[in-house]
């Protein structure tokens, strides 16, 4: 199943819909998720704003690249060291 991604403002008006008291089976069935990725994202997100939403996603993705990076330096460490250690 693929895995759908939801703009920072749709998620947003998703929230305000819940925090204005519709049920979150009904909203989760119009939206298309489930609910509890209504509740994850209510405790995740709430009351931030679109523009900060967005923001928040964009650090995520950066702190996501971040890891990637260090997990391939530091492998990339880790093979350099086995060689040097070999050689001697």
């Amino acid at each position: 199943m693929k895995k759908r991604t939801f703009s920072p403002a749709k998620i947003a008006g998703v929230l305000k819909e819940f925090a204005g008291g519709r049920s979150a089976e009904e909203l989760a069935r119009e939206n298309g998720i489930g609910t509890a990725t209504l509740y994850k994202w209510r405790q995740k997100y709430n009351g931030m704003e679109a523009s900060e939403l967005k923001g928040v996603k964009e650090l995520e993705e950066e702190n996501a690249r971040l890891k990637r990076m260090y997990a391939n330096l530091a492998m990339e460490l880790d093979v350099s060291k086995y060689i040097i250690e070999k050689r001697l």
